[in-house]
């Protein structure tokens, strides 16, 4: 991993939030969820990282370029914390790396003949379906 792709902690801003769905009573009590927010454009990722993340189309990157991630799976607060970092990594980890190069490439003589073939074969299909003349 690139040491100048990892997100810095002081760049992440953390709310704590009442987790959804069950839990008894400790779900009504505790806010163990986190919201983190992380703003790309203002972060210290490099340039072409920064630029390949805002131009991600992923649904937790808002149009402002900043990041939100909800955890709520564990039922610690830490463990959350964690989790919503590590998410956060992941995102930016896929982003690091370069999308590779295309490269065209021609078809093969033998596949450009089957191609052809098949197309005659399928235009003389479509030919004998003409209309029936009366005179038969």
């Amino acid at each position: 991993m690139n040491s100048a792709c990892t997100v810095r902690p002081d760049e992440v801003e953390w709310t704590a939030v009442r987790a959804q769905g069950a839990g008894g009573q400790n779900v009504n009590k505790v806010s163990n969820a986190v919201h983190l927010r992380f703003d790309v454009r203002a972060s210290s990722l490099p340039d072409d990282v920064r630029q390949r993340l805002l131009a991600c189309r992923d649904q937790r990157i808002s149009d402002d370029g900043v990041v939100v991630i909800k955890a709520q799976t564990h039922r610690s607060l830490e463990r959350n914390r964690a989790d919503a970092m590590a998410r956060l990594q992941a995102l930016v980890d896929a982003a690091a790396t370069p999308p590779r190069e295309r490269r065209a490439t021609k078809p093969t003589l033998a596949s450009v003949q089957r191609r052809l073939q098949r197309k005659s074969l399928h235009a003389r299909l479509k030919a004998a379906r003409g209309k029936v003349s009366p005179e038969g």
